[in-house]
């Protein structure tokens, strides 16, 4: 197995690991049912997609 030749500092070690963090995915507020929801994905609770209605809401 290869080893490191010299030990490497934590400046660099955390420029390389700058890019692993938790994002917060982006909402928007749909205009139908007045809730947040993610981009890109259909609103379960109404099936409104984009404004549309693209399947049959959750009934509960």
């Amino acid at each position: 197995m290869a080893h490191p030749k010299r030990k490497v500092s934590t400046t660099r070690r955390d420029k390389r690991r700058t890019h692993k963090k938790i994002e917060t995915k982006p909402l928007y507020v749909d205009s139908v049912s007045g809730e947040a929801t993610v981009y890109h994905r259909v609103n379960l609770e109404s099936g409104y997609y984009r404004g549309r209605q693209v399947m049959e809401g959750r009934e509960e």
